[in-house]
């Protein structure tokens, strides 16, 4: 996070902090599971049962998946707006005025300190060495973890598509995209990304210490519904597009999908 710190001064783009908090997830997991590897190898094969290893490999090859799709999403979608930043970056920089570069640095340093914290259930997983009931070692917990990612990661990637296709017409300049699952939900990119940590939450629940993995939803959850996820994005689309944003909170949900209130006639 220093280097990227680094990085975004020289660029003057703090947006780059994203593409690299959702890439350092991969090289992250197969850390674990390299160490994991390394007792295998120690232990003569006699203290991780074949199918934990499975395990391992299988929740890894989800974490990696979805860390290297998120990063190329941001990467495109930054590298498209550079030199201009993103509007939130943007904010916290005229919101720290002379101070911006060494708050920011603390900012990035926390992100560093948030991946760790979040990539516990990969670590539950990889490090276990306890035997699995269930369809390949998997158990119930496995496999319905694997249906949340499952879940998250179609969902996310539907939900970024839709925002991609309607802010590419030049038609929709300054409109609100209301198309596909953002007609259900105000953020339905932030809600999949959510599901998907659900999933590695349940995912590593079978594991010893998996339990601890619920900290990554939850902290998760509050940074999206209470910090710098939903509020900010709907501070700024409201300064943006006004009335039509408002009208937009008013009938849509905020973060979970639903079907859309109906507002009361004029008069």
């Amino acid at each position: 996070m220093t280097l990227t710190w680094l990085l975004a001064r020289r660029l003057r783009n703090y947006g780059i902090v994203d593409i690299v908090w959702s890439l350092g997830f991969a090289p992250l997991v197969l850390l674990f599971l390299a160490i994991a590897a390394r007792r295998f190898y120690d232990a003569k094969l006699d203290a991780f049962p074949e199918w934990n290893v499975l395990r391992a490999c299988l929740l890894s090859g989800m974490v990696v998946l979805w860390s290297l799709r998120l990063g190329w999403h941001l990467f495109v979608r930054v590298k498209s707006h550079h030199p201009v930043e993103d509007v939130r970056y943007a904010k916290l920089r005229a919101d720290w005025g002379a101070g911006a570069d060494r708050r920011m640095y603390g900012f990035f340093l926390l992100q560093g300190v948030l991946q760790v914290l979040l990539a516990l259930p990969f670590a539950w997983v990889c490090l276990d060495a306890s035997a699995s009931a269930g369809p390949l070692g998997l158990g119930i917990t496995g496999i319905a973890g694997i249906a949340l990612w499952i879940t998250g990661l179609v969902g996310e990637s539907i939900a970024d598509a839709q925002l991609s296709r309607f802010r590419k017409n030049p038609a929709n300049r300054g409109q609100v995209c209301q198309e596909g699952l953002w007609a259900w939900s105000r953020h339905p990119n932030y809600f999949f990304e959510w599901m998907v940590w659900v999933g590695y939450a349940v995912f590593a629940s079978g594991a010893p210490w998996g339990w601890t993995g619920w900290l990554s939803p939850l902290l998760m959850l509050h940074f999206l519904l209470n910090v710098t996820g939903i509020p900010m994005t709907e501070e700024l689309s409201v300064k943006s597009k006004g009335e039509a944003y408002r009208r937009y909170q008013r009938t849509t949900s905020a973060f979970f999908p639903w079907r859309r209130k109906t507002e009361p006639a004029a008069g």
